[in-house]
């Protein structure tokens, strides 16, 4: 039977024998989270995606969601898939289980996950946001907020969303125009319009939490005076029970490319009656806040795009082993047709693919595991390492992984031919899925200048040092293996070449060539990107190759973990040693060019 949304066999790789995720299990925090606990979490989260959620990815792409007079009507069958998820204890696999999580690893989590959203990333995106506003609750809420949405919210019971984006306030989210009065009683009247509210409407929950930016009235301009409230959907009892209606008004759902099954909302707060909403955190310290979900947002972001590509990848793979199409070059003249994957420019398609699913994976699941060493950690110093390299990981995986989770499903509609480019085959649908990530939680431009413009020169360097040095770290390791030390010092090269690159435009970023830098941004960040794959392709060649011979059942994959290293950094990296010399000249035809002359 062919693999359905994700490798098994490679997933297990990286859990176990690349992360050894198992020996988490020696702290007490994780102690439940043994391998053979891990090895069924995955296999039920595999069995729920693949027989339940994988079913409602056709579904979503049409009909999809429906608006009708203010209310949003998901595709039937998300309501019962919702309740086996939900029931399954899901959506707070690694929360506290104070308000009703399972306290896992994030890395465990983010395993799972990967079946999830390679299934049906429409459906989970709702699950995504109302994790995100939780998270933001538990973090900055009061107590009284805690105890009245968390356990409702970790539950799925109750939805969450993020009210960031107005007609006028894009990613420039200081323009906002949203106004919060304060109320006697101590609450706030929230009115405004917001736009691009992925989940803002449906009809799965009772209730909808709106985490809301807002301007009290006599706040200072700008994001320093922004402020962040809880918006329901239906007011909160005493009693906990959704109550009236909080007049936020669904006026319409956007007709998109992609991901129909997920309404993005435009709502209007207190445009009939009274919107009332409580103070989240501080006044005007609301886009700090906010960021904290934003954050894990883009990393989430960087988990849909990387299971699109994953999910297209293993369709393709099936596809080019079954589809019989035109002599092997080399076979005799009386041989017949051969299935495709013998074909070398399918090969060489394939090989891209696998080599960037394959280094996505082991980032997004490397980037949980630095997530579960700094809960577990009792030193400062080594707790602020890991959040700095968190820190820095993060604009890569948001930005670097949906570009090329694009490219990558781009590649699975190349490899169908012309079957790829019809809807009724799968890869259509996930390509056109797939383009929204690139844009969502701030453009990959947006991520480009967050890397260049705060990561590498956060807590004077440390931070980015701290990214560098693990990079430094497998590579070391990688030389004292005599199977994979020409694959080392290859990579060894085009990393002493970008450190270089980094300190070249890091200086630029503070001169009088700021917008020649900043022009290559994108190209840097795409730069680093290509430096994590083969960091993470690498280290895993290093593990597989050692066990090469020990069991014949595993020689295919293990030699397959050495060979796409292999592929990675002998025939990919050359290209991205082209492109850090653009950046070292740093030519500024870019931001030379008259406006004119762009013609029009």
């Amino acid at each position: 039977m062919a693999q359905l949304i994700a490798d098994r066999r490679d997933v297990d790789f990286v859990l176990h024998e690349q992360f050894e995720v198992a020996e988490l299990a020696k702290n007490d925090r994780f102690s439940e989270f043994n391998r053979k606990t891990v090895d069924l979490i995955i296999t039920e989260a595999r069995n729920l995606a693949i027989k339940e959620i994988l079913p409602l990815q056709k579904i979503s792409d049409s009909p999809g969601c429906v608006f009708d007079a203010g209310e949003v009507k998901v595709p039937e069958p998300y309501h019962k898939v919702y309740k086996t998820y939900c029931d399954g204890q899901w959506l707070a696999m690694s929360d506290s289980p104070e308000w009703g999580g399972q306290g896992m690893p994030t890395s465990v989590g983010l395993a799972a996950n990967e079946y999830f959203y390679g299934a049906c990333n429409s459906f989970m995106l709702f699950n995504m946001l109302t994790h995100g506003a939780a998270r933001l609750v538990e973090s900055f809420g009061t107590k009284e907020q805690k105890d009245q949405v968390l356990k409702n919210m970790y539950s799925g019971k109750w939805a969450g969303t993020m009210l960031l984006t107005e007609p006028e306030a894009g990613s420039d989210v200081g323009a906002l125009t949203s106004v919060a009065k304060r109320n006697p009683d101590g609450t706030y009247s929230i009115t405004g319009s917001k736009i691009f509210i992925s989940g803002g409407e449906q009809d799965m929950v009772e209730n909808i939490i709106h985490p809301t930016l807002a301007r009290i009235e006599g706040a200072p301009a700008g994001t320093r005076g922004i402020s962040l409230f809880l918006v329901p959907k239906y007011r909160i009892k005493p009693d906990g029970s959704p109550g009236e209606f909080n007049d936020v008004v669904c006026t319409g759902i956007e007709h998109k490319m992609g991901l129909h099954g997920n309404a993005t909302c435009s709502l209007t707060l207190g445009g009939k009656g009274e919107c009332i909403g409580t103070l989240i955190g501080e006044e005007n310290k609301g886009m700090a806040a906010m960021f904290q979900m934003m954050n894990e947002a883009r990393q989430m972001v960087g988990l849909q795009g990387f299971a699109n590509a994953t999910a297209s990848y293993m369709y393709a793979l099936d596809y080019a082993r079954q589809r019989i199409q035109t002599k092997h070059m080399t076979d005799p003249p009386e041989a017949g047709p051969a299935a495709i994957i013998r074909h070398p420019d399918v090969r060489r398609q394939l090989m891209i693919m696998k080599s960037m699913v394959d280094g996505m994976r082991s980032l997004i699941y490397f980037n949980g595991m630095v997530q579960d060493r700094h809960k577990l950690s009792d030193s400062p110093e080594e707790k602020e390492r890991l959040r700095n390299l968190e820190e820095v990981l993060t604009p890569i995986i948001k930005g670097y992984i949906t570009d090329k989770a694009f490219e990558v499903c781009s590649h699975g509609v190349q490899v169908y031919g012309g079957y790829g480019y019809i809807e009724e085959y799968p890869v259509a649908q996930l390509l056109r899925d797939c383009r929204i990530f690139q844009i969502y939680e701030g453009t990959n431009g947006i991520q480009s200048i967050d890397l260049i413009g705060r990561k590498m020169g956060m807590k004077k360097g440390a931070a980015f040092m701290a990214f560098l040095e693990e990079i430094r770290k497998t590579i070391d390791m990688a030389k004292g293996i005599e199977a994979v030390k020409p694959l080392a010092e290859n990579l060894e090269k085009l990393f002493n070449t970008y450190t270089e690159t980094a300190a070249i435009l890091g200086k630029a970023a503070g001169s009088d060539k700021v917008l020649d830098a900043f022009a290559f941004s994108h190209p840097f960040l795409e730069s680093t990107g290509d430096l994590c794959m083969a960091w993470m392709l690498l280290w895993r060649a290093a593990i597989a190759a050692p066990k090469i011979g020990q069991k014949k059942k595993d020689d295919a994959f293990y030699n397959g973990q050495v060979t796409t290293a292999r592929f990675f950094i002998n025939t990919q990296l050359p290209i991205t040693a082209g492109r850090l010399t653009a950046i070292q000249v740093m030519d500024g035809a870019a931001v030379a060019m008259e406006d004119a002359g762009f013609g029009g």
